[in-house]
């Protein structure tokens, strides 16, 4: 594969998991902040506040958990290349 088109598969699958998460975040924090039943047109205030305070704990996780992937995954990688070269294949 050529590296132009892995580079776009790879924005492709980016933009994929993005579209995944924000769905998982709306239907998340909405069922957490707001009633089935509404009463109003308009969210309230506490609905609002609710609704931020979820959408930013979900993200700072997002984010935590990408910052932890990328460090496990470099760690991966340097096992890799040590016991590669242990072994003497490369």
């Amino acid at each position: 594969m050529d590296p132009l088109r892995a580079q776009q598969l790879a924005a492709e699958l980016e933009v994929e998991m993005m579209a995944d998460m924000y769905n998982r975040m709306t239907q998340a924090c909405h069922r957490k902040c707001v009633p089935p039943h509404y009463k109003e047109s308009e969210l309230s205030k506490g609905e609002c506040v609710c609704l931020d305070r979820c959408v930013a704990k979900y993200l700072e996780v997002h984010e935590r958990m990408g910052k932890k992937l990328t460090v496990l995954s470099m760690q991966d990688e340097e096992l890799l290349k040590r016991m590669q070269q242990g072994t003497g294949t490369a």
